[in-house]
C-alpha cells in the first residue's frame, strides 16, 4: 500500500502564479513566535542557501505612499536607496499596526505577488536576485513560500530591480 503525499491547499499567490503559467515549487518552513509575539520563519535549514529566501518589506514613501522592497532575509533594506529608486525623498517602514489593513497580510506573510495583485503598490527587487536561478518569497501565509525564477517574479509584479541593500 502506498502512502499518499499530503496535498497542500493552494494560496492566492499560488493560484495567481498558476493563472499566469509561472512554474514554482511550494515550501513550508517551521515557524516560532519571537518575544514580541510576532511569527518568525526558521530558514536555517537551508544552511548556505538561506540568502535565496527573500523578505517582503512594506514601506511608505513621502511622495508615493506604500511601496515594497524585497531583499534577502540575511540582509538589510537601505531606506535611502529605496527612496532614491522610487522617486521619494524619504522612505520608512510601515508601522506594524498599519500593516494588515494596508496589505491584507499579517507580519511574516507579506508577499510581493499578493500585494501587487490586490493593491498594485510599486515593487522593488534587490538586483542581487537577478543572478540566482531560483529564489523564495512568501506565498501569503506565515511559514509558506514559493520558489520561482527572479524574472518570473519581476514579470508577475511589474517590479523594478535595483540596489536596495545597506
Amino acid at each position: 500500500m502506498t502512502k499518499k503525499k499530503k496535498k497542500i491547499e493552494k494560496t492566492l499567490v499560488e493560484k495567481i502564479l498558476d493563472r499566469n503559467h509561472i512554474s514554482y515549487r511550494q515550501f513550508e518552513f517551521t515557524t516560532h513566535k519571537d518575544s514580541g509575539g510576532v511569527a518568525q520563519m526558521d530558514t536555517s535549514i537551508l544552511d548556505e542557501k538561506e540568502h535565496l529566501v527573500y523578505k517582503t518589506l512594506v514601506c511608505e514613501g513621502n511622495k508615493t505612499g506604500p511601496l515594497v522592497g524585497v531583499v534577502p532575509v540575511t540582509e538589510h533594506l537601505s531606506m535611502k536607496k529605496l527612496a532614491k529608486i522610487s522617486g521619494n525623498k524619504k522612505c520608512e517602514m510601515l508601522p506594524l499596526k498599519k500593516l494588515e489593513q494596508t496589505t491584507g497580510y499579517v507580519h511574516g506573510a507579506n508577499t510581493p505577488i499578493g500585494i501587487y495583485f490586490n493593491h498594485h503598490f510599486p515593487i522593488y527587487l534587490d538586483q542581487g536576485m537577478e543572478k540566482e536561478t531560483e529564489i523564495g518569497v512568501s506565498s501569503g501565509k506565515v511559514g509558506r513560500s514559493v520558489f520561482l525564477k527572479p524574472s518570473d517574479l519581476q514579470k508577475v509584479t511589474d517590479a523594478t530591480f535595483g540596489d536596495l541593500l545597506d
